[in-house]
């Protein structure tokens, strides 16, 4: 007789152990290792070799004419996924509890299903008549739309061969756990298992699968990491929830780029697409404020107006507070002491915060002079021209270095009626955009040409 083999597994990485342990060993998580009964191992040449089910054929030979995108009936997303949801294809939403997940998926169900899909959302956090009161919120109430409050694994493959429907989309893949597991729902064994069996039901169907996922608190995907090896496309939904804002990008995609961004706002009405998200940054900037700098940025291929903003006060504890909303802690600290060791100006007296208006964050380095000309000018108290934009990476020795994607950061700033942009010398010549160019080889000359040098 075989013997069953005890092991623990990592819930968060997946990472396995022997013996049960407080912490990880492999990601340091505590409290994270879960029992499981490990299957046995079949000898090798225990199992025949089989026939193929279909026989090999030359590349260019392979057709095409079934992986034709379909459109899911919200551009945004559309966007993000090139055209929309692959048949056979298996996707992997994740975000915060509370981000609209559950929101986004409904809308895009109904309209999957009002362009002529059989769509199917089986439901294992939500009962059945809360789904139905939300879809009645958001006007999604579509015959084709079928819905099923289904946990275990069998039962909603059983739904899937009575109702073979287009699309399928399992809210979520936590809440899934298959009987002939000894794994309790929601651990790696049973998600892992769980996620296998429908991205084999999804293959051989041709059903464009979406599998919502838990984040952890770190923000990735919660459960073993074959989880996102496994399917085709991980989509991350984020936004803060204190704001209307929702981004959704593209983690990894099978089908298509991974630098397209979708730009969704929350209303009574569910996700709402936003097609200009540079005026939505700016409609509630006041013109002549100190410590104000719009910067053109990118996310992907789409450039985004965001207003970099900055507040100085002075302090009397030890260690001034430095606070960064929105951008990155660590290029705030390389910006202050560039100021400091190049240009002279000392911020150690004084309480830093500086924020990226909207909720937006923004990672690139594109967004430092923006900044460092904020913080100049809330520090002098003059306030930017308000038709001025700047972008521009800021090195060590206070050199300015030149960002990707200038003619599309400059287009885009001379649409929303922007006339005069700083930006680094070496950035390229952009002919046939109406918008006066400054360049500048160091921190100091482009402070110079914003007016702010003292």
């Amino acid at each position: 007789m075989t013997k069953v083999r005890s092991v623990y597994r990592c819930g968060e990485c997946g990472g396995e152990s022997h013996k049960w342990l407080g912490r990880c060993p492999a990601c340091e998580t505590w409290g994270s290792l879960v029992e499981e009964l490990e299957r046995p191992v079949v000898p090798r040449g225990a199992v025949a070799t089989a026939r193929p089910a279909e026989a090999a054929v030359p590349i260019g030979e392979v057709d095409l004419t079934e992986w034709a995108a379909r459109s899911t009936g919200v551009p945004e997303l559309d966007r993000v996924l090139g055209g929309g949801l692959v048949p056979g294809s298996v996707t992997l939403l994740g975000g915060e509890p509370g981000i609209g997940k559950s929101t986004l998926l409904l809308q895009v169900l109904a309209g999957m299903a009002a362009l002529g899909g059989r769509c199917l959302l089986v439901t294992g956090e939500e009962s059945a008549q809360q789904v139905r009161v939300r879809a009645e919120r958001l006007g999604t109430m579509v015959p084709d739309l079928f819905l099923a409050a289904e946990t275990v694994l069998p039962h909603a493959l059983g739904h899937v061969a009575e109702l073979e429907p287009d699309v399928l989309v399992v809210d979520s893949i936590q809440t899934v756990y298959d009987p002939e597991l000894a794994s309790a729902p929601g651990s790696v064994a049973q998600v892992r298992e769980c996620a296998h069996r429908l991205v084999r039901e999804a293959k051989s169907r041709g059903m464009a699968t979406v599998l919502v996922g838990h984040v952890t608190k770190e923000g990735g995907i919660a459960g073993p990491r074959v989880l996102e090896h496994v399917v085709d496309t991980v989509l991350s939904f984020e936004g803060e929830r204190h704001h209307a804002l929702r981004l959704l990008r593209a983690v990894k995609h099978r089908f298509g780029s991974t630098n397209e961004l979708g730009l969704f706002e929350m209303g009574e009405l569910g996700m709402r697409g936003v097609p200009d998200p540079s005026g939505l940054f700016l409609a509630d900037r006041l013109f002549g404020v100190p410590g104000s700098v719009v910067v053109p940025t990118m996310e992907g291929h789409r450039p985004l107006l965001v207003e970099v903003q900055a507040l100085l006060t002075d302090s009397n504890l030890p260690q001034p507070r430095r606070s960064a909303q929105g951008l990155d802690n660590g290029r705030l600290s390389l910006v202050l002491a560039v100021l400091g060791r190049h240009l002279h100006q000392g911020y150690g007296s004084s309480d830093v915060h500086v924020s990226a208006v909207g909720g937006v964050r923004i990672v690139e380095p594109g967004a430092d002079l923006a900044l460092a000309l904020a913080l100049v000018s809330s520090r002098a108290g003059t306030a930017l021209a308000p038709d001025v934009v700047a972008f521009g990476e800021v090195g060590l020795g206070g050199e300015l270095r030149q960002v990707g994607q200038t003619p599309r950061r400059l287009a885009e700033a001379a649409r929303l009626g922007f006339r005069t942009a700083i930006v680094p010398m070496s950035s390229p010549e952009v002919p046939g955009v109406d918008i006066a160019v400054r360049r500048a080889s160091t921190l100091r000359q482009a402070i110079e040409i914003a007016g702010l040098a003292t």
